[in-house]
């Protein structure tokens, strides 16, 4: 039997067991490695002997050959090496999760057959400003931009433009007193001016507040293109990050078609990248122009999948991975 694996982690949510679903409906056997699991109770062995290379990852449950898997899905890896901190020495914590880190990352980028990301492509995509400029490159429409820790260009940026956003280009959150903060996108003014001093330390990405007339979520998975639309203006709280009122919206979402000629242009844009999978995010003006704001290499998809007849979406992941779907070829000696 042919085997996938899936390279995720225990709290992940039920999108895994989707795609599992319709994998093994055609006939391929799923791997799962969770990698928080890893290194104290997964274990992952390659050996090279005999004029041979073979890789065993060994769970709680089963010893698997992973050396000769079909393919490959790069979900997530959260949590590496959960539970390490309280086992050894503080003082070789560090360097031990690099060398954990390096092997686990090392196993997926060499494995020898097609994959669904990759930890190397996760991270070209961490860059918005490439994005933004192979985006403009290929002809989509993106807003002014400014990224910078400069706080005189920045301040120069927002004169210019009087209403501006301001964001991160990496999602994270602020822990404080256990209580966790996260930095959504906020809009910046010129009475803020005084604020940006602080920005020589950290910097930051700055645009054209875009006024919104719908947002867009679009899945790509292989050549199949799944858009969704949203009225974020209908809540205050949504107004200018959608995410702020996330939970309250997730059942407005409305399946929509694209312009050809943007379509076209996302998946060039997937084209350029060789990525089978992106969650592209999108803003429509008033005057029906469509902006391109970023590309996510994993983005989540689960709540636009329910809105689909029989979680399209997953079926989708599970063809590219069983070669039942036009894929773009990453093989490392392909």
């Amino acid at each position: 039997m042919n085997k996938i694996l899936i390279i995720t982690h225990t709290l992940d949510n039920f999108s895994i067991e989707k795609v599992t679903e319709y994998v093994e409906q055609n006939n391929y056997e799923v791997i799962r490695f969770d990698v928080d699991l890893y290194p104290l109770q997964n274990k992952l062995s390659t050996v090279f002997q005999d004029g041979e290379w073979v890789s065993i990852l060994e769970t709680a449950d089963k010893k698997y050959r992973l050396d000769d898997i079909s393919a490959v899905w790069y979900r997530r890896a959260y949590n590496i090496g959960n539970g390490l901190k309280e086992e050894i020495e503080g003082k070789f914590y560090g360097a031990t999760m690099g060398e954990i880190r390096n092997t686990l990352f090392g196993f997926i980028e060499s494995v020898d057959t097609y994959s669904l990301g990759k930890p190397s492509v996760y991270r070209r995509l961490d860059s918005k400003e490439e994005q933004l400029k192979v985006a403009h490159k290929i002809g989509l429409t993106i807003p002014e931009t400014c990224l910078t820790n400069n706080p005189e260009e920045a301040k120069k940026f927002i004169v210019k433009h009087q209403n501006v956003i301001a964001k991160m280009q990496t999602g994270f959150a602020i822990y404080e007193d256990g209580v966790e903060n996260v930095v959504f996108t906020n809009v910046v003014s010129e009475d803020k001016l005084e604020e940006l001093d602080s920005l020589l330390y950290c910097p930051m990405q700055f645009q054209k507040m875009i006024q919104k007339k719908r947002e867009l979520r679009i899945t790509i998975v292989g050549r199949d293109v799944y858009a969704f639309e949203i009225d974020s203006q209908q809540s205050e709280d949504a107004k200018v990050d959608w995410r702020k009122d996330g939970i309250n919206l997730i059942d407005k979402w409305k399946r929509t078609e694209l312009p050809e000629d943007v379509e076209e242009k996302l998946l060039e844009l997937l084209d350029v990248y060789h990525v089978d999978y992106g969650a592209i995010d999108m803003i429509v003006s008033p005057e029906d122009e469509y902006y391109f704001i970023e590309i996510n290499a994993a983005g989540e998809f689960f709540w636009l999948d329910n809105l689909t007849e029989g979680n399209m979406i997953s079926k989708s992941i599970a063809d590219v991975l069983c070669d039942k779907a036009p894929r773009r070829n990453n093989m490392v000696m392909a």
